[in-house]
Formats: structure tokens, sequence, C-alpha cells
């Protein structure tokens, strides 16, 4: 789970730093996660992993690592 997200990250988060560089628990706002690209990261998230986001997750600590994003997918998808 952990590649795919890092993929749609690289595709959708138009990051300063590349994804390759950010250890799982690293912070994505600090590489240059912008809060509108944090739209479009979230958008392609659910498309990719089949999910809808509640508005209870639409905070900035659910996609502010790769860590955060597997967490709130595993939940979504119930394994977590």
């Amino acid at each position: 789970m952990t590649d795919q997200i890092r993929d749609v990250v690289r595709q959708h988060a138009r990051l300063a730093v590349p994804v390759e560089q950010i250890p799982d628990d690293g912070d994505l706002y600090a590489a240059g996660l912008t809060s509108h690209a944090s739209v479009n990261l979230m958008l392609a998230l659910e498309s990719a992993f089949d999910v809808e986001f509640p508005e209870r997750m639409l905070r900035r600590r659910a996609f502010e690592s790769i860590a955060a994003i597997r967490s709130a997918l595993e939940e979504l998808r119930g394994n977590g």
C-alpha cells in the first residue's frame, strides 16, 4: 500500500522534494504540499483506493505524511 500511496503523492502532490527522499513519517507540508495540492491528492487517493474521505478526516493531520495517509486509508478500508 505504501508504494501505491507514494505513486499517487508523486503524481498529484506537487512537492518541492522528490517523494523518494521523504521518510514515511516525513512532513509532506514541509516538503511543499499546499492546501490546494492536498485537495488534488485527496481526490486522487479516493480514486486509487476506491474510498471516500469523510469530513472528519479532512484535516491537515490526515495528509501530513505517507504514514498518516496509510493510517487513514487502512481505517477507511477496515484494516486499521
